[in-house]
């Protein structure tokens, strides 16, 4: 069982992708005990990876952003990723979430008739997601096996193979209740629009410290300004031009925690050509000045 009793951090590579190996070949799959609230500033950051993720919420309130669209879950809720999605978890305070993250193929070969029956048709279909109540009778169903599986990473002579039992029959009630839609002309357009968010990202990943304009973001892909607004609104619930000034801000942080540089050459250092309005940007972020940031010191920043 995998917990976190420090701050933890999301590490990804410049196209958001989570570089951390869950489990490893023999056996694709991760249990982790977590609290939202030991992330760096409270979240588990932007991310996705290609295998499935099943998050359930034990205690409190946490907002789930996945693909496009924003969840509250409350305690008793879950949640279902499915592969390749961008997702962010955020909390105003402690959350625990158990959860596990496995490739598909743990359940079945890709050459068998299984996987190209009953699991290739989840992965392929338009679901980013699917919220599971405890009140809708399947869902709460998943929910149970769900914690079966949490239960069964104690056993230490059988754990794999009921492990494996178990997320079958979870995974069987998944494909007799959601209604599959395999649309490739939709799967064509959310991969390449993902593929376009990710590509503009890392623009500003390399070139943050440059005056960036929406322009320049948006031709990196060769689409229009209102095009990448409604990317990275759609997406990341906020435009380009704020994505670049909150990178912008937690690359200070990181500076503020890490050298003795003045926050003025900090603010030059990570684009900002006005320190005041750095200062005010940063406050508006973290509730505290660069000075304040600076004397805490054992701060968590971003690990971007």
């Amino acid at each position: 069982m995998e917990t976190n009793d420090k701050y933890s951090k999301i590490v990804t590579d410049e196209t958001l992708r989570e570089t951390i190996y869950h489990g490893n070949e023999e056996y694709p799959f991760q249990y982790y005990e977590e609290d939202i609230w030991q992330f760096d500033f409270h979240c588990v950051d932007w991310h996705w990876h290609s295998e499935v993720e099943f998050v359930f919420v034990e205690k409190g309130t946490a907002q789930f952003l996945v693909g496009g669209k924003e969840y509250v879950l409350t305690s008793g809720m879950g949640i279902f990723i499915n592969t390749k999605v961008i997702h962010r978890f955020e909390a105003s305070e402690s959350v625990i979430i158990p959860n596990i993250v496995f490739l598909p193929d743990l359940l079945s070969s890709k050459e068998s008739i299984i996987y190209r029956k009953y699991i290739l048709p989840i992965l392929n279909s338009n679901i980013d997601c699917l919220v599971l109540a405890p009140s809708v009778n399947w869902q709460n169903n998943i929910l149970n096996l769900l914690l079966s599986v949490f239960s069964a990473q104690k056993i230490k002579k059988s754990r794999e193979i009921k492990t494996v039992e178990l997320l079958l029959k979870l995974w069987t009630v998944l494909y007799e209740n959601v209604e599959v839609t395999e649309d490739c002309s939709v799967s064509e357009i959310s991969a390449r629009t993902t593929a376009q968010l990710q590509i503009m990202m890392q623009y500003i990943h390399k070139n943050y410290v440059k005056h960036i304009s929406l322009d320049d973001i948006a031709k990196t892909v060769s689409i229009s300004k209102s095009s990448a607004l409604n990317i990275f609104n759609k997406y990341l619930n906020t435009s380009p031009i704020n994505y670049l000034v909150n990178y912008r801000l937690k690359r200070a942080a990181k500076l503020l925690t890490n050298t003795d540089n003045s926050i003025c050459l900090i603010a030059q250092d990570t684009g900002f050509e006005n320190v005041g309005y750095f200062c005010r940007k940063f406050k508006d972020l973290f509730q505290l000045t660069p000075s304040e940031y600076r004397k805490k010191g054992n701060l968590p920043y971003s690990n971007v």
